[in-house]
């Protein structure tokens, strides 16, 4: 079976970096899962998707596979920016990178030269890179950004 793999991003504030953090996963839609962070690479087989992933109430406390970038902002005027970034073959197969700092684009730029410097030490051929970023600024408040590639939620049984 095929994996669908929705990229999300997110954003939040509140009165600390965690409680901005839970904001910008519930902007994601994945803030009700217990998040297991894996590396990089997408299976055989794969499509990536932009889109908020939508979470079922009976998922609530499920395990939920990501890769993941974060950054969180403290000060006022502080920017908070997290990227993905992802190329696949033609057999689906692929590497996401993930990239995160407080200027849009030295993110951006560090991004693309990891991608770049991944997929020229793997004998794949692969496509076009493709990358998802969002960031927010801090209004003196924490914030947070994120962006999580989303493989699969698992119940624990």
């Amino acid at each position: 079976m095929a994996l669908k793999i929705v990229v999300t991003t997110g954003t939040g504030e509140g009165p600390s970096t965690m409680a901005a953090y839970d904001a910008a996963l519930r902007n994601a839609g994945i803030w009700n899962y217990n998040l297991i962070y894996l590396s990089s690479m997408i299976p055989a087989g794969s499509t990536v998707e932009r889109a908020r992933f939508v979470s079922h109430s009976e998922d609530y406390g499920n395990r939920l596979y990501v890769v993941m970038a974060r950054q969180e902002a403290t000060e006022e005027g502080q920017e908070a920016w997290a990227a993905l970034g992802w190329a696949q073959d033609e057999a689906g197969r692929g590497i996401f990178a993930e990239q995160f700092g407080r200027y849009k684009p030295r993110v951006q730029r560090e991004l693309f030269a990891s991608l770049e410097t991944m997929i020229a030490a793997r004998p794949a051929k692969f496509g076009a890179i493709q990358h998802e970023m969002t960031g927010i600024t801090s209004q003196g408040r924490p914030v947070c950004a994120v962006v999580a590639a989303i493989f699969k939620s698992e119940g624990w049984e």
